[in-house]
């Protein structure tokens, strides 16, 4: 019988792989039984990644054909807001769907202002003990404060308790949790547990409060929340540590009386004016229920506080996601009056337009639409009513009217003639190809005139994206 070297000569079809894959000469039942199934699940894992493969590259695919835009602008900004609208625009059985989580979140952005508040006493009266009986403040603290602020104190066990569910911190007084919205799905499962269930203990042996219970600790606190804040010595000792709670994002004080009630359900208002800080990138997925081309699938990502220019090394962390992007929705908070919680010294609309000229003269973005939101009219024209002085803050202001038409048309720090065409100078300056300027003068928590305007925007995003894909 000839040896498998002389076949390897004498026969032109011989196959290596094939002699190799030949069962063992000898082989027992057992041991042929054991080679074939070996051999039929390494098979199945086989078809597993294929079919994995392939499904992978269908969702490249389908994703490819999506629209995705990328939500930029500083901390405060509004982004958030925007996002809440585009949800109620364009997907509002979902935003229906959510309604009561973001009760909980109103519930804890009251909460934390009182909070703040009774933090702003401690300090006061720990002065006051160490300040000699000249130095006491006028008119001081008295028993009453000193009751208020204990009848008070339930409440902070419950933001702690309500914090640890949605694993979330509260720091600097502002709820602030992980990106993907796994808070979101805590909050909506724990109501549905009993407190006595290992599901509703907390990791060191705790029992958590069930969200809803804060409802009712609200309600029985209602009436000491509102003399706390409608006191004019408490008032007085705010200001006089710098503490101004109207300015601040999620500030729900003067509806103190409506959001502690126990039927309380939040308006779409309310839940614009939430305040919750997400820490890192989050990409947003959805397919539009209504509004032009229904059915169109969106994701939206929000870089959230990555941007700031005085962090220059965090530039490289969100280069990757210019991507195929057909559209940025840039903000540009029309806050004169404020400065940068990461540096004070620098003014909010300066920094706004620089980071506009960074974003807008990147050559990856050569290809994308650029809209610039102008935002926070409601509140400028709130600041204006108030009496604030621009050129206290803005010296180049000069003796313009202190009016809104005025204060728009001025750009403060660079003291240029127009605010917009600032912003559209550099736009045209250093945009690597011609495009349009498109702009607008948003009040993020006015859904009206923002799904408006948020509808002319989608439509504009569609109509490009589908000529891209020669669609239209």
């Amino acid at each position: 019988m000839p040896d498998r070297r002389s076949q390897r000569t004498s026969n032109s079809s011989f196959d290596p792989l094939n002699i190799n894959l030949q069962p063992p000469a000898n082989e027992t039942e057992e041991q042929k039984a054991a080679r074939l199934e070996a051999a039929w699940e390494a098979t199945q894992v086989s078809r597993t990644i294929d079919a994995g493969l392939a499904e992978s590259k269908k969702a490249l695919e389908k994703k490819k054909r999506a629209v995705k835009i990328l939500l930029l602008g500083q901390s405060e900004s509004g982004k958030s807001s925007v996002l809440r609208n585009f949800r109620l625009s364009f997907t509002p059985k979902y935003f229906e769907n959510e309604r009561l989580v973001w009760k909980t979140v109103i519930q804890l952005n009251l909460i934390n202002s009182i909070k703040k508040i009774l933090t702003v006493l401690q300090e006061e009266w720990e002065e006051l003990e160490t300040d000699s009986a000249e130095s006491k403040h006028e008119p001081a603290l008295t028993s009453e404060h000193r009751r208020l602020a204990l009848s008070l104190s339930p409440l902070l066990a419950f933001e702690t308790s309500i914090s640890r569910i949605m694993e979330s911190s509260t720091g600097d007084y502002t709820v602030t949790v992980r990106p993907g919205g796994g808070w979101k799905d805590k909050l909506a499962s724990f109501g549905h547990r009993s407190p006595s269930t290992p599901e509703a203990q907390s990791p060191t042996g705790e029992t958590d409060s069930d969200p809803s219970q804060v409802t009712q600790v609200l309600a029985a606190c209602k009436n000491e929340m509102i003399a706390l804040w409608d006191d004019a010595i408490v008032r007085g000792v705010l200001e006089r540590h710098g503490v101004y709670l109207q300015d601040d994002s999620g500030f729900f004080l003067d509806d103190t009386a409506r959001i502690a009630a126990l039927d309380y359900i939040p308006s779409d208002r309310d839940i614009m004016r939430a305040r919750i800080k997400t820490l890192g990138v989050e990409e947003h997925r959805f397919v539009t229920e209504s509004g032009f081309r229904a059915g169109t699938e969106f994701y939206i990502t929000d870089l959230v506080c990555a941007l700031n220019l005085t962090y220059p090394s965090q530039r490289s962390t969100w280069v990757p996601y210019f991507d195929d992007v057909q559209a940025i929705l840039f903000l540009a908070p029309l806050a004169f009056w404020q400065s940068l919680d990461e540096d004070s010294k620098v003014n909010r609309v300066q920094d706004s337009l620089e980071l506009w000229r960074e974003i807008v003269g990147n050559p990856l973005l050569a290809k994308t639409a650029f809209i610039l939101l102008f935002n926070k009219k409601d509140v400028l024209q709130a600041h204006i009513a108030a009496g604030v002085q621009v050129k206290k803050y803005v010296p180049s202001f000069g003796d313009r009217p202190n009016d809104v038409a005025s204060v728009t048309k001025c750009t403060f720090v660079f003291s240029v003639a127009d605010f917009r065409d600032k912003f559209s100078a550099y736009h045209r300056k250093f945009s690597p190809e011609p495009r349009p300027f498109i702009f607008y003068e948003t009040e993020a928590i006015d859904t009206k005139s923002t799904a408006i305007i948020l509808g002319e925007v989608q439509e504009q995003i569609i109509r490009n994206h589908l000529k891209d894909l020669d669609v239209m």
